[in-house]
Parts: C-alpha cells; sequence; structure tokens
C-alpha cells in the first residue's frame, strides 16, 4: 500500500510542477521555420512552437553575418525533426531551449562555426566559452571581421 501512496504522490506532485511552470520537457518536432540565426520554429501537434536557441546570441538579419547565420542554421536543421531540451520561456514566450540533430548539439555547432556568440548574459557553460575562443582563433565565420559587434551591442544602438 505505501507503494502506491507514494507513486500517487509523485504524479501529483509532477502534475502541480508542471502547470506552475517549474518543470520543463523535452520535446521533439520537424523544423519549419528559421527566423534567424537563434530562432526556429518547430512543429509539435501540427502547430508550431518558437524556439530561441539557449546560451547563444546569432547576429540580427540586417548585421554583418547575420544571413549567413540564419543560412547555416537552415541548413543544419530545416526540415529534419530536433529533439528540445526546454529550458524555459523568455519574456517574449518563447520556448528557450538547446536543440539536438541525432547526437549533434547545435547551440555548440553554431557557436563552433562561428555563426553565432555566446550570448554572456545568460551562459555560463565553460564549453560554449571554449568554442567561441577556438572560432576566434581560427577566424571562423564572423570572426573574419576584425571588429565583430554582438548583437546585443547591436539592438542597443539606434538603428537606421
Amino acid at each position: 500500500m505505501a507503494v502506491v501512496g507514494r507513486g500517487v504522490r509523485a504524479f501529483w506532485l509532477a502534475v502541480l510542477l508542471a502547470f506552475t511552470g517549474l518543470a520543463h520537457a523535452d520535446f521533439s518536432g520537424q523544423v519549419v521555420a528559421i527566423l534567424d540565426g537563434d530562432t526556429i520554429d518547430v512543429l509539435v501537434d501540427q502547430r508550431p512552437v518558437r524556439v530561441r536557441l539557449a546560451q547563444i546570441d546569432a547576429p540580427e538579419k540586417r548585421q554583418a553575418f547575420g544571413t549567413r547565420s540564419r543560412e547555416a542554421l537552415a541548413a543544419l536543421v530545416f526540415r529534419k525533426t530536433v529533439l528540445v531540451g526546454e529550458e524555459g520561456r523568455d519574456r517574449y514566450g518563447r520556448v528557450i531551449g538547446t536543440i539536438h540533430l541525432g547526437n549533434l548539439n547545435v547551440n555548440e555547432k553554431m557557436v563552433r562555426e562561428g555563426m553565432a556568440w555566446v550570448y554572456r548574459k545568460y551562459s555560463k557553460d565553460k564549453m560554449l566559452y571554449e568554442l567561441e575562443d577556438q572560432a576566434k582563433v581560427h577566424r571562423l565565420g564572423l570572426w573574419v571581421d576584425p571588429s565583430p559587434e554582438a548583437p546585443w551591442a547591436y539592438r542597443r544602438r539606434p538603428q537606421k
């Protein structure tokens, strides 16, 4: 009887956590849109779910390398089924997540290829910083520019 009681308590705890937003779940689906180098739409239950790649920040569309970053992400995941490791939601309601395509961590690959920065405000992942340093040393992607502007700085600047 005690085992059943424990199982029931665990079930209700899981339900409670799900409704309070404290529980994060992984989900999978086909990538149906690439908005930019760090935002995709994943089809889940025939509805698109907007996902912002966690811990990275890609160049904005009108920024240098913005188009190339978007194209790089599209080449990796467009029309493919990905697993999203959900880490929460941002202020716009987007899922923040780590994208996996099989064994490939897409967030890491974007940084490794110089198609995104480590988002310093939100990342504590030392591996991402190491990947970014290697991309800089090898002048990959956006690091061919002698003084690339970080997207967070670009967004703060008044735009024409």
